[in-house]
């Protein structure tokens, strides 16, 4: 009651005052009882104490608090967190910011005094290193200012492990952070929540490390992707997902199965302790399909599958899920000639393949797709045995002789010793050009090499045999015309395509040192012949007995011989000695791989 009188007496003259609190503590009270209750009470109603009071209504958006002595003051309702937790008869801790003498009215504020004894609890009971919960507030320059029952500050360094594109995402939310920092004097206090983050993690990364073992299956969450897997949160320690260990599918990007935030089981493969890496599987959960996959796909067995992935070497077939065969190149087709893989399957395509190979260990399955089709080359020995004559276009030229197209897809080799009979060829280019149509006979059919040798010069008679033989014969005398000069002789052709060799002892009757001197490249001359050997197919030659003969004088035989030749006895057409160069059966065999 005296705090009543007092505070609706501020404004009295000091007899008015004494008055009546004389009445109210009673006619016998002393001076000095008074005086002390005046003090005492005015002493309290200072701006700048805390006072407690008692919440006595709600009128709009205010809250009516009744301070004694007669005096009420007015709260706005926003100062409490919930307005539902606001009962009449409530107490409530205010401070005093001003009287106000016209109206009786005091100005307080709850907010203000809640801080000023927060701030005094947490002084008296926080230190530097302890944990605390809070609301952020706002942002503000720096980082945030988060409550903690009075603002503090969160730096923005240490609001997480690795700073957020935008700290202003944490306004509203209830973080747990450590305090680093205690500056009575001011008034501040700096939290950081990464602290809080990284010690609990390191406690989570200690249990978790203390008691997993390989084998294992765990829960935790991924928190990261890479393209070469994804590293999942284990609880404290991070573990990482290969991408080979997702699935025993194919794939392409950790993304195709995982994402942000998800939570998955995994199964421990590995840990290393010391280095603190854990590796994790995915598709260790579930059977490999690669068990048993020998009964599945047995050798020979023609299956389906998708072509999932081309490369320069093969294309690869998804047979099922996580079990890929490999179709070579040279698996693609038995004639076709294949640069490319995609020159023959596209992604997405749905082949047929049989099964050539299946190797468990290493997780590969060979498959073929020509294999699907009969081989052309089983039925190439019947339809072209040897002798067969046909006809076919130039493909390609090579140092060793020509490919000529028998038929779509397979090929014949017209090797440079099988295009004439007596004109030594260097390079087929010198008779023939691609695209030309050349008309050969088969020699010979090899249906595991697929490999068919073909001649041109087997069409006409070998005049080795008989024309040539009979036509030059030893002791004649005959003109040539020089070709070629080499240190050991002159070449001298008979007559097209036929050369007969004029050694250097058998230029002149001098010892002759350089060829080059008795004779020259195009000339005509006068030789003998000395010998013809129709096995090694060569002619030798002889100037000086030539000019031993004219000197001694010439026979009207020996002169008609020189004159005629082979062409001027008309024993062997022109015909007969073709351009076209031929090799016989028996010689070396071809390379059927030289055809690229």
């Amino acid at each position: 009651m005296v705090d009543q009188i007092l505070i609706n007496s501020l404004e009295m003259n000091d007899d008015n005052l004494e008055a009546e609190l004389r009445e109210a503590l009673g006619t016998d009270t002393s001076d000095a009882s008074i005086s002390s209750a005046i003090d005492q009470t005015i002493g309290n109603f200072q701006a700048g104490s805390i006072l407690k009071g008692r919440i006595v209504g709600i009128v709009g958006d205010d809250v009516v608090v009744d301070l004694g002595l007669k005096s009420e003051g007015v709260v706005p309702i926003s100062e409490w967190d919930d307005r539902s937790a606001i009962d009449i008869g409530d107490k409530v801790d205010v401070w005093l910011e001003t009287v106000e003498s016209d109206s009786g009215l005091v100005v307080i504020s709850k907010r203000k005094a809640d801080r000023i004894l927060n701030w005094q609890r947490l002084v008296e009971t926080a230190k530097e290193g302890d944990y605390c919960k809070g609301k952020v507030m706002r942002k503000i320059k720096g980082g945030l200012l988060v409550d903690i029952g009075v603002p503090v500050f969160l730096p923005a360094s240490q609001v997480d492990i690795r700073r957020p594109g935008d700290i202003g995402e944490f306004i509203g939310t209830e973080i747990e952070a450590k305090i680093l920092k205690i500056d009575t004097e001011r008034r501040n206090i700096v939290i950081s929540r990464r602290k809080f983050i990284e010690e609990a993690r390191q406690a989570a990364k200690e249990r978790v490390l203390s008691d997993i073992e390989v084998g294992q299956v765990r829960k935790g969450t991924v928190k990261n992707l890479a393209d070469f897997g994804a590293f999942v949160d284990l609880g404290g320690i991070d573990g990482l997902l290969h991408i080979t260990d997702m699935s025993w599918d194919r794939i392409n990007h950790p993304s195709e199965r995982l994402r942000i935030d998800q939570e998955i089981e995994v199964k421990i493969l590995n840990v290393d302790r010391d280095k603190e890496k854990i590796a994790l599987g995915l598709k260790q959960l579930t059977e490999n399909p690669w068990e048993h996959i020998e009964e599945r796909y047995p050798v020979g067995s023609k299956v389906s599958g998708e072509v999932v992935n081309i490369t320069n070497y093969g294309a690869f077939v998804k047979l099922e899920p996580g079990v890929e065969g490999l179709v070579h190149i040279s698996e693609m087709s038995w004639t076709r000639r294949i640069n490319h893989p995609s020159e023959i399957v596209s992604l997405g395509d749905t082949v047929e393949v049989v099964v050539l190979e299946v190797n468990k260990d290493k997780q590969e399955i060979s498959l073929g797709m020509k294999q699907v089709e009969t081989n052309p080359w089983m039925r190439v020995a019947e339809k072209y045995p040897p002798n067969t004559i046909i006809e076919g276009k130039v493909r390609n030229l090579a140092n060793y002789g020509a490919f000529i197209e028998i038929e779509e897809g397979i090929d014949g080799l017209l090797h440079v010793s099988d295009m004439s009979w007596t004109k030594k060829i260097s390079h087929p280019s010198e008779v023939l050009k691609k695209g030309d149509s050349v008309k050969c006979v088969v020699l010979s059919v090899d249906q595991e090499k697929m490999r068919v040798a073909l001649g041109t010069k087997q069409l006409t008679e070998d005049p080795w045999l008989k024309a040539i033989p009979s036509t030059y014969i030893p002791g004649q005398i005959v003109k040539g015309k020089v070709t070629k000069i080499t240190n050991f002789g002159v070449f001298v052709e008979l007559e097209p395509d036929l050369e007969g060799l004029l050694h250097v002892s058998e230029l002149a009757d001098h010892k002759v040192e350089d060829p080059h001197d008795e004779v020259k490249v195009g000339a005509e001359i006068e030789v003998k012949i000395l010998r013809v050997d129709p096995q090694e197919r060569k002619i030798g030659l002889s100037k000086k007995r030539a000019e031993w003969a004219t000197e001694e004088g010439r026979q009207p035989g020996e002169a008609k011989a020189r004159r005629g030749g082979l062409h001027g006895k008309g024993e062997v057409s022109t015909d007969l000695i073709t351009s076209f160069p031929f090799r016989q059966p028996e010689e070396t065999e071809r390379d059927e791989s030289e055809q690229q």
